[in-house]
């Protein structure tokens, strides 16, 4: 009966230790500094925000409403993002936006939802 309780334990602790990491990995911070806007992929590393075309950054990370890396062509056009650009006017980090956060960024909050 006791290895039962330690492997009852043991499972529990594993899915308890699984199911934080996956609630971690849902929490993002947007740093206030990002910009606003409609964000859709052109072709290859351009993307058209607002309107205006701008080249991903080399390494450049867009990440989904989910917090998921994703490719540009990805990008679900006419969607609500926040982006960093880099000193060469490159957009280097992409957030897309949930509705929420869309509804947010309308009354000019800034966002954090965590770390």
């Amino acid at each position: 009966m006791t290895i039962r309780r330690a492997a009852a334990s043991l499972l529990l602790s594993a899915l308890l230790a699984g199911g934080a990491g996956n609630a971690l990995a849902q929490l993002r911070t947007i740093p206030p500094e990002a910009k606003t806007g409609k964000i859709e992929h052109v072709q290859e590393m351009i993307v058209a925000i607002d309107g205006a075309r701008k080249r991903l950054a080399p390494g450049a990370q867009i990440r989904d409403a989910q917090n998921r890396l994703v490719l540009p062509m990805s990008i679900p056009a006419g969607a609500r993002a926040k982006y960093l650009t880099d000193a060469e006017g490159m957009v280097r980090q992409v957030w897309i936006l949930t509705p929420e956060e869309a509804a947010q960024s309308g009354k000019g909050k800034a966002k954090s939802s965590g770390g």
